[in-house]
């Protein structure tokens, strides 16, 4: 499946069981990623509030959604899913085509 989701609405999620911890998510879409104080990666929603609930998704703003997709092919732990709000479908991350 392609990374070119022109007009699709993405929501992305982190699974921190996987999460190593080295922060390329930080860097590259500093918005949508943060570490909390166990050194790991959450999601944060559009008011920028961490999101720790296990599997919590956010709404992935489209100016960011390039930013967001690298970010999930560039994990070292595999641990970012960006998904289509629309179907569920993984266009970025390891359960992605």
């Amino acid at each position: 499946m392609s990374a070119q989701t022109g007009t699709d609405e993405l929501e992305v999620w982190v699974d921190q069981d996987l999460c190593t911890g080295d922060g390329l998510c930080v860097q590259y879409a500093p918005e949508v990623f943060e570490f909390d104080i166990d050194g790991l990666a959450y999601v944060k929603d559009s008011a920028g509030e961490l999101l720790q609930g296990h599997g919590a998704r956010t709404g992935v703003p489209a100016r960011l959604q390039l930013e967001v997709i690298d970010s999930a092919k560039e994990c070292p732990g595999d641990c970012i899913h960006v998904v289509r709000a629309s179907d569920g479908v993984e266009v970025a991350g390891p359960d992605a085509d």
